[in-house]
């Protein structure tokens, strides 16, 4: 069974950062494209950042420099550091996986986690 569990979410000030964590079990992450996502209230979700075969990065514009995707292949988990983040970041934020070959494309995505609500005080 695919499952995608987040962790890390959590209150931040404005300049602070905060560390999501992805863990996947019932497949392997570097054999996917693993992405995160984020819904603010009101808002479309929208792709954050992807990885596929731990070297192929996707971001979008406005975390480009802030935010950082990674794999850990021995503990099968994907992170989003955060750094820099804003009250606009604040949002619920998803992991996903598919087997590709969309890029973070979030009507693609397989599997989904449940969310992990990131909030960024001003």
């Amino acid at each position: 069974e695919v499952q995608l569990v987040e962790s890390g979410g959590g209150l931040v000030p404005a300049g602070g950062s905060l560390r999501l964590s992805c863990r996947a079990s019932g497949f392997t992450v570097d054999d996917y494209v693993i992405g995160w996502f984020r819904q603010a209230p009101g808002r479309e979700r929208e792709g954050v950042s992807c990885i596929a075969s731990s070297d192929i990065t996707y971001y979008m514009n406005s975390v480009k420099g802030r935010f950082t995707i990674s794999i850990d292949n021995a503990k099968n988990t994907v992170y989003l550091q955060m750094n820099s983040l804003k009250p606009e970041d604040t949002a619920v934020y998803y992991c996903a996986a598919d087997p590709g070959p969309s890029m973070c494309d979030d009507d693609a995505m397989r599997y989904w986690g449940k969310g992990s609500l990131v909030t960024v005080s001003s």
